[in-house]
């Protein structure tokens, strides 16, 4: 009796995890095809873009849609090409994406050093300033900024662009959070060694929040790169011009040749595509890294 109760206690343990085993399998099945959904939605506009850089003005524009190009057309590359002056553009975007982001790892960093580790009056009343810039459209500050630069007589330079983007209130708040959860021992360790606030902070606090500066280096310069209102705004001159704002000059109000139009938003891409490509492993991890934090 004893062993028939047995076998039959092993084979309920058995069909329980049988039963375990299929709906374990059953969700990671579900969550698979919601995410390969979400997926093919992401970058089916992508892959839309690259079909329509190599079609013509009558295939771009036909209903129903053609999906493929009768004839893959690469005079529109050319004719991008002859358009913008990519040069310039390229040098513009660069110049402004690499001088942004230096100076919101240097400016950032300090501050959220500051508002995390050194304690003095009103900071939390300061950081919840920082912060209430987050709390209101981007929108609003971009009459002032476009004063400020009148005034000091900057309109149609790249320091227009980077003299606004030095600094920002989430890059702030980012830096701040991986301060804090750094051990008060360490700190406490150097400032016993006689280490000062800028010993500590650039021989010791910053080596360890790597992953942090990994994440605003990425924040930051996908931004930079993309931004499109302000460039537009600030500078009206092609020599000064961003890619962004430069792609916008090519839709016209009545038609817009779209062909020529994806082949100059693949150009203006494509550096961006390479870098990811090159360093996907830090792209992900910086991400990861800002997620859990």
């Amino acid at each position: 009796m004893e062993n028939i109760e047995n076998e039959k206690i092993i084979n309920r343990k058995k069909n329980k995890v049988k039963n375990t085993k299929k709906k374990g399998f059953s969700d990671k099945t579900l969550i698979h095809i919601i995410l390969i959904f979400g997926a093919v939605l992401t970058i089916l506009p992508f892959i839309w873009m690259i079909l329509t850089a190599f079609k013509t003005v009558s295939e771009s524009m036909a209903i129903p849609p053609k999906i493929f190009p009768q004839k893959w057309e690469l005079s529109n590359f050319i004719e991008a090409f002859n358009t913008l002056p990519f040069k310039n553009l390229y040098i513009n975007t660069l110049s402004f994406t690499v001088a942004a982001t230096i100076g919101q790892v240097i400016f950032c960093s300090m501050a959220g050093y500051v508002f995390a580790r050194i304690d003095f009056w009103g900071r939390d009343f300061l950081f919840l300033l920082v912060l209430s810039v987050l709390m209101v459209p981007s929108q609003i500050f971009i009459i002032p900024q476009f004063q400020i630069i009148t005034a000091l007589k900057l309109s149609n330079t790249i320091r227009a662009l980077i003299l606004p983007n030095l600094f920002s209130a989430f890059g702030t708040f980012l830096m701040r959070q991986y301060f804090i959860a750094i051990p008060d021992e360490i700190e406490e360790a150097a400032i016993i060694d006689g280490a000062n606030h800028f010993t500590i902070f650039f021989k010791v606090m910053l080596p360890l929040v790597k992953p942090g500066i990994v994440s605003l280096v990425i924040s930051t310069s996908l931004f930079t790169w993309n931004t499109l209102l302000w460039p537009l705004i600030v500078n009206t001159s092609k020599k000064s011009m961003t890619l962004s704002a430069g792609l916008a000059s090519l839709q016209d109000i009545h038609t817009t040749n779209y062909p020529v139009l994806m082949a100059a938003a693949l150009l203006a891409i494509w550096p961006m595509v390479v870098i990811f490509i090159i360093f996907q492993r830090q792209f992900i991890e910086g991400i990861a890294n800002r997620g859990g934090k």
